[in-house]
């Protein structure tokens, strides 16, 4: 039964509502749209994986949430998550992520990466044809997320560097999103064949997901490894976006997104992003740490932290670890220039994180949960409207073009993805630690995923796998 059907206006609208059962409701909350700017409290209906409704008025639903003082936001997207395993996925629903794609590094494999996780994920997954591991396959590195020898010490010859296209070549037509750089893990790579993949880029009309070459200080550094892709960039017309430029730029980021904003402002499609933390983390035995490292990043071995143990280096302990592998905390970033970086209207939020067996950076499990508590509600860095298009809209925007489905993610309109998140925005904080960087974020009341919930109450739903695999159109 329907309350009765007045025939003007609203009037019936309100009614025709009412009388549909949604599958899900989510009532009273403040829902907060980046992309409409709609700040206002609503009930919002879902039907199947989808927004079916957002109302003023009552809604019915076989399921109920009560969201009555939390904000109803869009699930957050996160571009840079080395972390594919249910471990992170567990860690990335906690901190109010519903879509986490590996785009710096990418993999070799597509369809067998996607396959292994479908129907078994928390969250959405996704990840780029990798010329990093395409690299590491032809030149029969033995590393596993980065290379360690050959693929660092060696220039691939001309049949190296034809299997090396074909390779990604043949993992964008299998799905993959854009193509993966992680150019200064393969400081040998030659420019012809990186060029040659950016004019790939572009054809295929698929971004390039960019770490640089170049890094931080002295010289060669962040500015020379920006003026190697922004020059690509700009002779191919592919799209260009540059991963963690506070890490990149260090004491240099401003001078950074000052090239960013010129290259933009002429009319390059160039985007950038940043994580809240003053350190970052990568492979000790990875050509990062090649000779001139202390120089190029402005840091000493007492800055290095190893994740196994939570010790500072020296330098008996730094040859001992490199020669043995394994990931390594690198401070460093400055605080002034991350809130450069959080200031600039184009900047994402991106983790880069990556947790394994509870060890690694506090970024893989508090990353969101830092800006919303730390950024937004103590320290005024951002207020919540901003920060939430930092972390939804502007994330689908950078994939949209050449994946349409990402038009609905990132967005609270009917139609768009069930991907949902409500948290508390008096309480909503990170708990990871770089002593502990596993603990899982708090504030998150209810996250969903394809319109089923993977966290209610703040608890963990078990037996939940709605995730499913974003992919580039073949």
């Amino acid at each position: 039964m329907t309350t009765k059907i007045r025939l003007a206006g609203l009037g019936l609208c309100a009614t025709l509502l009412f009388a549909q059962q949604y599958d899900l409701v989510i009532t009273g909350g403040r829902v907060m749209d980046p992309e409409t700017s709609l700040d206002a409290v609503r009930n919002i209906g879902v039907t199947g994986n989808r927004i079916a409704a957002i109302s003023t008025t009552q809604l019915r639903g076989r399921e109920t949430i009560d969201a009555k003082g939390l904000v109803v936001a869009p699930g957050f997207i996160d571009l840079h998550s080395h972390g594919q395993t249910p471990e992170n996925y567990r860690l990335k629903a906690y901190d109010g992520v519903t879509t986490a794609l590996e785009l710096e590094i990418g993999v070799a494999t597509i369809p067998a990466w996607y396959t292994s996780r479908e129907g078994k994920a928390l969250i959405n997954f996704g990840a780029s044809a990798g010329y990093v591991p395409a690299c590491m396959a032809a030149l029969h590195d033995t590393g596993t997320l980065l290379p360690r020898d050959e693929a660092v010490n060696r220039r691939p010859t001309a049949e190296e560097s034809r299997q090396i296209f074909e390779s990604v070549r043949e993992g964008l037509a299998q799905g993959g999103i854009g193509i993966g750089f992680g150019l200064e893990y393969v400081p040998k790579a030659p420019y012809k064949d990186v060029l040659d993949l950016f004019e790939l880029a572009a054809k295929r009309g698929v971004p390039c997901f960019v770490h640089l070459r170049h890094q931080g200080l002295g010289e060669p550094g962040v500015i020379a490894g920006l003026q190697e892709v922004i020059a690509n960039a700009a002779a191919t017309g592919a799209s260009l976006h540059v991963v963690h430029i506070t890490s990149a730029g260090r004491g240099l980021t401003a001078a950074a997104l000052k090239m960013i904003e010129g290259a933009r402002s002429r009319g390059l499609d160039v985007t950038t992003e940043f994580y809240p933390y003053p350190a970052a983390m990568t492979s000790l035995e990875s050509a990062v740490f090649n000779e001139g490292w202390e120089e190029r990043m402005g840091v000493t071995y007492n800055d290095l932290i190893w994740t196994k143990t939570g010790e500072r280096l020296t330098p008996e302990t730094f040859a001992r670890y490199r020669k043995q592998g394994g990931m390594t905390i690198i401070y460093g970033i400055p605080e002034p220039m991350l809130r450069l970086a959080m200031s600039v209207p184009y900047t994402m939020v991106a983790s880069d994180g990556l947790i394994e067996e509870g060890k690694g950076h506090p970024r893989g499990a508090g990353t969101y949960a830092r800006i919303l508590g730390r950024y937004v509600r103590e320290v005024h860095g951002l207020t919540l409207m901003e920060a939430l298009r930092k972390m939804t809209l502007l994330p689908a925007q950078r994939l949209e073009k050449a994946i349409p489905a990402m038009r609905a993610k990132g967005r609270i309109r009917v139609g768009a993805d069930a991907d949902i998140v409500a948290f508390d925005p008096a309480r909503v904080i990170d708990r990871a630690t770089f002593t502990d960087p596993a603990l899982p974020s708090e504030g998150f009341a209810h996250v969903l995923v394809q319109g089923r919930p993977v966290i209610r109450d703040g608890q963990l739903q078990t037996g939940a796998y709605p995730g499913r695999g974003v992919r580039g159109q073949n």
